[in-house]
This record gives structure tokens, C-alpha cells and sequence, in this order.
């Protein structure tokens, strides 16, 4: 499934935590490791810029960019990885790097020290999310985040529709190297189904979502089944976002994969700012599949 993982660093411990990340998937999958760092020397020039900035200056900037490297190569322990300093706004920078060597998984950190090219702050690593043409893995350095050994529990949420699906592939996927547990997941917002605020839609109406988000978490249930795994399922009501989250902590989950962008669905998480509230507040990490650019693949 995976060949090539991209992890772009800064040096902070959430880069080297997603590196750390992407070495258990790298090692998992038998794949290659590409580590990069941009020098956003535009950005690093500030208000000094509009002038140009000399070949000194510049040196210096990509110089931290290879710091960055270094601090987080040492994650890899010996593995054969290949290393690159990049130009431009690191979004975007990110991006073309990604699609020029046709990466698998992006693996980021969604926070990071004030330094010089700042692009693991949640805005960027939210504009990769958006557009990667890959699946792109974030996490924090937090302590439920830390790889001790292998994943146990990998929550896999859907809301039925065939956006959704688009995480589906992934998630067994990495669970069957790891020999995890599935954990399909439905929240069904009640209260964005009610036709007007403050008042409740039609029993028949919640019964038909709850049979389909019943369907579609045991769906994946069997499909774990098919792949040697083991598989729990839930169907509850309330905030997706919300109780996605209070689902992992409560049943330790170790890895979430989603799809980031859906039609209309049972739940409407899969709309982007939904997965996006999981990127920012997960203590594990999330697996973000943009549904329609893996479409396109």
C-alpha cells in the first residue's frame, strides 16, 4: 500500500514525534523515508526583504533547516532515508515535494516552535491536509502519542457514505501489520438533521440513520473480519466531533483514520472542519484521507 513516506521537520518535538510515527509505518511497510525541512527565506526576510536578502543570510536560514534534519534523523536509528532542504511558503513547498516523489503518507507535526519555517503551526499543516494528494498523518507530542510498541486500537469513524470509505482501505491496512483492534464508529448529529433549531426531527427519520450508520459500521466490521481482525462497532448519538474524541480516549484508541471531505451523510463529520477539530485536539494521531483527491489517484 505505502512506498514512500514524507516527513517534513523543524526540529520540535511534535516534528520528531510524527517522525517517529512515520518510522513505525516506514519499518511496518518495508517503505522509503524522505525527510525535509523548508526554508521559507521570503517569510524569514520579514520586512527586510523587499530588498532581497544576501547569500549569507540564506545560509544561514537553510543551515537551521539542516539542524532540523539532523535533530530528527536520529528518530530513524540507522534506517536508509533521504534528506532535502526545501524552498518556499512549506506548504506549499510540502506539496510539490509530495506530488514531485509520489508520496504514499505525509507525516507532520500540528505544532511547533516559533522558528523558520513555522509550517507545523495548525494552519499549514491543515492547508496540507486539505490539498496533500496522499493521506496525510498528524500528531502532537503528547503523551497518549508516544509509540511504545505497537498499535492496539484503530478507530476507524463513518457516517455510511462512499466518501467515507476512503479510510476504510487504510485503516484495516495498518491495523493488519499491527494486529490491532477495528474500532468502526458512528456519531449520528441529531440536531443538524432537525429542520429548524431547538426541534427534534421525526423518529422514523433517526431510526433510518441509525439502520444505516448500524450498516455501515458493520461493514467494516466484516471486512476486518475478512482480514483477520478483530472488530467492535458503535452507533450512538450526539456532536461528531465531540464524541469521536471522547470515544478514542475512553476506548485508548491509538490511531484514527478518517476521510477528510464527504457528501451529506448520517453524520456530516467528514465535512472538513469536523476532521480538522480532530487534528487540533486528538491526543492520538489521525490519519486524515482526502476523499476526492484519492479519487483522482
Amino acid at each position: 500500500m505505502y512506498r514512500t513516506i514524507l516527513v517534513p521537520t523543524d526540529g520540535s518535538e511534535h516534528a520528531i514525534r510524527a517522525a517517529e510515527h512515520a518510522r513505525y509505518l516506514a519499518r511496518a511497510f518495508d517503505v522509503t523515508v524522505h525527510l525535509v525541512s523548508a526554508a521559507d527565506i521570503q517569510t524569514a526576510g520579514g520586512m527586510f526583504n523587499a530588498g532581497g536578502v544576501d547569500a549569507e543570510f540564506v545560509a544561514r536560514i537553510e543551515a537551521e533547516n539542516e539542524q532540523a534534519i539532523e535533530a530528527t534523523e536520529a528518530v530513524f536509528d540507522g534506517d536508509a532515508i533521504e534528506t532535502a532542504v526545501l524552498r518556499g511558503r512549506p506548504a506549499n513547498a510540502i506539496l510539490e515535494y509530495a506530488d514531485d516523489h509520489d508520496a504514499d503518507v505525509v507525516a507532520m507535526g500540528t505544532h511547533g516552535r516559533t522558528g523558520v519555517s513555522r509550517y507545523v503551526a495548525g494552519s499549514v499543516t491543515e492547508h496540507v491536509v486539505r490539498r496533500a494528494p496522499c493521506p496525510v498523518l498528524t500528531t502532537k507530542a503528547t503523551e497518549r502519542s508516544n509509540l511504545a510498541g505497537d498499535y492496539e486500537d484503530v478507530m476507524i469513524p463513518t457516517d455510511g457514505s462512499e466518501a467515507a470509505s476512503a479510510a476504510i482501505e487504510h485503516g484495516i491496512e495498518i491495523a493488519k501489520r499491527a494486529g490491532a483492534r477495528i474500532h468502526a464508529v458512528t456519531i449520528i448529529d441529531v440536531g443538524a438533521m432537525a429542520p429548524t433549531p431547538g426541534s427534534t426531527p421525526p423518529p422514523e427519520l433517526i431510526e433510518r440513520f441509525e439502520a444505516e450508520g448500524k450498516r455501515a459500521t458493520e461493514a467494516i466490521a466484516d471486512r476486518a473480519a475478512e482480514a483477520g481482525l478483530d472488530a467492535t462497532t458503535s452507533v450512538t448519538e450526539g456532536l461528531p466531533a465531540r464524541d469521536l474524541l471522547a470515544y478514542a480516549d475512553e476506548h485508548d484508541v491509538d490511531l484514527v483514520t478518517m476521510a477528510t471531505t464527504g457528501r451529506t451523510g448520517v453524520s456530516r463529520y467528514l465535512l472538513g472542519s469536523t476532521a480538522e477539530r480532530l487534528i487540533r485536539h486528538a491526543e492520538m494521531p489521525v490519519m486524515a484521507i482526502n476523499a476526492r483527491k484519492q479519487a483522482n489517484r
